[in-house]
C-alpha cells in the first residue's frame, strides 16, 4: 500500500520487490478485505482466497463455532519512514454510529531507529477543551503523551486510544478485520496527490477516549504479549531443531517469522517477515536455525 509516510524497508530490510518507487508504507500480509484478498501461494489450495477458504472449508482448516462472515483479522507489516497521522479507531458502540468498523490492534517494534516515537493517549492533564483548541490552533502535538520503544516491545491499542507511529520503525500489527481510522492532526502536510490529506475531527473526537493517559508500553509475563476479546498473540523463540504447532489442535493459528527461518514438511523454508497460516490439526514447522515468531489466534 503506498502512503505519503512510507518508505523503502520492506524491500531493503525484508526483502520483498516492491511495485515502483513509492513510497510504500504498508504490506497487507493477512486480509479478507473486498478488495484485498490474500491467496494461497502452493499446497493444495493454491489459488483460492482466504475469503473463499473462510466461507467454504471453515471448519476443516480453521475451526467450529466461529461465525463472523469474514476472516476476524488483518495482519500488517507497517514501515514508517515519517510520522503517521495522530488517529483513532472507534469503539465497538460508537462505530455504526458513525458509519465504520470498531479496531483493536496491537503492535510488535520488530526495528526502531534511536529516537523513534510512538504517539500514545493523552498527556496527564489535557482537557477535552485544551484538546479541541489544539486542532484549531494546529498544535496538537504538544496534547499527545509519546514513549520511544525498543526492538522486540510490544503494545496493545484498544479502540478509542489516540495514538500515531513515529518516524523510523518497522511494526507488526494484528488487528480486528476493519479498515476505519479517523484522522484528527496531520502534521499540517499535504498527500500524495498534493492536496491535504481528509481530516475526521467530528468522528475522532466521538471516539477518543479522553480518559486514556500515558500508556506505557507492555509488559508481558511469559510468551503471552497479549490476549483481548479479539486474538490472542504469543511471542516464541525456538532453538534450532524445536518445533511449532497450533497450541489448540481443533484451531488454527497464523506464525509471523520475526527472526530466524522455519521449515515445512515440504522443506520450503519461511524466513523473516514471513506470515504462514497453520490449519487445525497436527501441523507442524520445524526451526532450521534459531528462531522467534509471533503466534496468533482467536480466543475462545
Amino acid at each position: 500500500m503506498p502512503r505519503v509516510w512510507g518508505g523503502r524497508t520492506l524491500e531493503t530490510i525484508l526483502g520483498r520487490q516492491l511495485p515502483g518507487p513509492g513510497p510504500w508504507g504498508e504490506s497487507w500480509e493477512v486480509s479478507d478485505r473486498p478488495s484485498e484478498q490474500s491467496v494461497v501461494s502452493s499446497g493444495r489450495w493454491a489459488g483460492s482466497s482466504l475469503h473463499e477458504l473462510w466461507n467454504f472449508r471453515r471448519e476443516e482448516l480453521f475451526g467450529d463455532n466461529l461465525k463472523s462472515s469474514r476472516f476476524p483479522l488483518l495482519m500488517k507489516i507497517l514501515d514508517s519512514k515519517d510520522d503517521l497521522s495522530i488517529q483513532v479507531h472507534p469503539p465497538a458502540q460508537i462505530a455504526p454510529l458513525l458509519g465504520g468498523s470498531p479496531k483493536t490492534e496491537m503492535w510488535y517494534i520488530a526495528r526502531a531507529l534511536p529516537g523513534s516515537k510512538l504517539y500514545l493517549g493523552l498527556r496527564k492533564g489535557i482537557t477535552r477543551g485544551q484538546f479541541e483548541e489544539a486542532i484549531r490552533s494546529g498544535s496538537m502535538e504538544n496534547m499527545i503523551h509519546s514513549v520511544e520503544p525498543r526492538a522486540g516491545q510490544s503494545i496493545f491499542i484498544p479502540s478509542g486510544r489516540l495514538h500515531a507511529i513515529g518516524a523510523g520503525m518497522l511494526i507488526y500489527e494484528i488487528q480486528q478485520n476493519s479498515d476505519t481510522t479517523y484522522r484528527v492532526f496531520d502534521w499540517n502536510r499535504v498527500g500524495l496527490d498534493g492536496r491535504p490529506r481528509d481530516l475526521h475531527v467530528r468522528e475522532s473526537l466521538a471516539s477518543i477516549d479522553f480518559a486514556d493517559y500515558e500508556p506505557a508500553m507492555d509488559q508481558p509475563k511469559g510468551q503471552n504479549l497479549v490476549t483481548c476479546r479479539h486474538f490472542k498473540v504469543d511471542f516464541v523463540e525456538l532453538p534450532t531443531g524445536a518445533t511449532i504447532c497450533n497450541p489448540d489442535p481443533d484451531r488454527f493459528s497464523i506464525i509471523t517469522v520475526t527472526s530466524g527461518e522455519i521449515q515445512d514438511k515440504r522443506g520450503t523454508v519461511y524466513s523473516t517477515g514471513d506470515f504462514l497460516l497453520l490449519p487445525r490439526g497436527p501441523v507442524a514447522l520445524d526451526a532450521v536455525k534459531s528462531t522467534s515468531l509471533l503466534q496468533t489466534t482467536l480466543p475462545y
